[in-house]
């Protein structure tokens, strides 16, 4: 490929492919949605058990995450694309041929895995796109967490109604076939950013500590909040992540290196994230509710789960077509102005619901809104996370970001669970989710968006930041080569390993 076609051609399709991997796999997450209530009877087993098919998608996603982007570094993004492809391949294949529970949970842990293509992605990106185009790249990329979870409810609706739930994983196995055979041919291969070795024991503890934490918020309305067991694990997992963090201070190659992220910018990007994931699941879990519920509850809106899914639908269309602009606007005037705009305006689309719910058109704008939100906050997170750390660090950062979002959205699940389960009426002998509930939820969605806003306004401006010291420039603004002598290149670590430019595609 001649160095001239290479810069408008290669990137491009980098940028697609990735994304590309980032939707199906965040297409998994939401597959099993509309075979919730037909789970017990499809795989022969208690409510409570099958329950189990979605847990161990958070779970196993979660403790794998951050192993995942610190081998990244390590060993390349290339090697562990394929591998978090090759997770979601083998994944949904153990899925499709089961009918059991174990292997059920067994294939959805591995699907969890493979959420691993999102930060990786990113990391990927600064590697592979030039700067001037790296803000909205990056910006499609972590936007995939949402256009994939939209669009997985209406087709795992169409493919369960019409061609049985066994053909949902066939295809999902089939489309990350396509993408692992896209990314070996057309994501080049990059020397690994990091030297050192992997923190196998940073890496078992906090998967440990992540399990114990999600498992006792997940199950704890379940179990009870006050039970020894939810109470047990939170303890161990408190327990867990203080010697966890003694460990990570001390050890020579860490697996998460603390000092960085205790960056006032990648700390309250974090903080950010975690407050941004729940108030994007609290949609989520409250929107496809009242569409679906009985007309004669008096706002349910009677809808068939695939139409339920039609209607979800266009707001992940809308963040496919939206991201770019996010990514524009940190190019102009950073991701934290983009951060507080998206977070503002998830508050406007909770917000404009006390007055939309009773229609499923409302209820289309309130999602549409939210989602535009969602792009431009999902989109200036890991910008403001890769300006901020060196790229020895990247893969890892970003992965770290990426679980700071599950545990917002694993929060969302329990604090909006325990309001819908307190909230409830009568439909003839059935107990739902009352409409006070459901509002209520909607403006604790509102709330917890403002909030995000307000962390994000802690977060340092480009006038405000210290000088880098080994840290890559701002994402969204294009950076001196380091042929010209930037100072921050020649600063690098000796540890790091010097970041390839586009040129590097054009090797390639």
């Amino acid at each position: 490929m001649s160095s001239s076609s290479a810069p408008t051609t290669r990137p491009g399709l980098i940028v697609a492919v990735l994304a590309a991997g980032g939707i199906v796999a965040t297409l998994m997450q939401t597959l099993v949605v509309p075979l919730i209530g037909e789970l017990p009877r499809l795989l022969g087993t208690s409510a409570g058990n099958a329950s189990w098919v979605i847990t161990a998608t958070l779970l196993a996603g979660s403790a794998a995450i951050a192993a995942i982007g610190r081998l990244s570094d390590l060993l390349g993004n290339r090697r562990m694309l394929l591998a978090c492809v090759g997770s979601l391949l083998v994944g949904s294949v153990v899925c499709a041929l089961s009918g059991s529970l174990a292997p059920m949970v067994v294939g959805r842990a591995l699907e969890g895995v493979g959420l691993g293509v999102v930060p990786v992605g990113i990391s990927a990106l600064r590697e592979l796109v030039p700067p001037e185009r790296l803000g909205s790249a990056i910006a499609l990329m972590s936007s995939s967490l949402g256009i994939g979870g939209a669009f997985g409810l209406p087709f795992a609706a169409v493919m369960a109604e019409h061609a049985g739930w066994h053909a949902v994983f066939w295809v999902a196995a089939g489309l990350s076939a396509v993408v692992a055979v896209l990314i070996w041919l057309l994501v080049p291969v990059l020397p690994p950013r990091a030297a050192g070795r992997f923190d196998a024991v940073g890496a078992v503890g906090l998967g440990f500590g992540l399990v114990c934490l999600l498992l006792a918020v997940s199950k704890g309305a379940d179990w009870g909040w006050t039970s020894g067991t939810t109470v047990g694990l939170i303890a161990v997992s408190l327990a867990v992540f203080a010697a966890w963090g003694w460990w990570e201070l001390h050890a020579t190659d860490p697996l998460v290196n603390l000092r960085i992220a205790a960056r006032r910018q990648v700390l309250m990007t974090n903080l950010a994230s975690v407050v941004l994931g729940f108030a994007l699941y609290a949609s989520q879990l409250i929107l496809p509710q009242l569409l679906q519920l009985p007309k004669a509850t008096g706002y349910g809106l009677g809808q068939s789960m695939l139409a339920m899914g039609l209607w979800m639908a266009p707001s992940g269309l809308l963040m496919l077509l939206v991201a770019p602009f996010g990514g524009r606007l940190s190019q102009a005037r950073g991701p934290k102005v983009t951060l507080i705009a998206g977070s503002l305006i998830i508050a406007v689309g909770y917000g404009s619901s006390m007055i939309l719910l009773s229609t499923a058109w409302g209820l289309l704008i309130v999602s549409c809104v939210c989602m535009v939100g969602v792009a431009f906050a999902y989109g200036a997170m890991p910008a403001l996370i890769v300006s901020a750390v060196p790229s020895s660090e990247t893969g890892s950062a970003t992965s770290f970001n990426t679980l700071a979002r599950s545990i917002g959205i694993t929060m969302a699940s329990a604090v909006v669970g325990v309001v819908l389960t307190q909230r409830t009426t009568l439909l003839g002998s059935r107990t739902v989710p009352s409409e006070s509930g459901f509002r209520l939820g909607l403006l604790i969605g509102c709330g917890v968006a403002v909030a995000a806003a307000t962390v994000a306004l802690a977060i340092p401006s480009r006038r405000d930041a210290p000088p880098s010291q080994e840290v890559a420039a701002p994402v969204p603004v294009a950076a001196p080569s380091p042929e010209a002598g930037d100072p921050a290149q020649n600063r690098t670590s000796a540890a790091s390993v010097v970041r390839p430019g586009p040129n590097a595609i054009r090797r390639a």
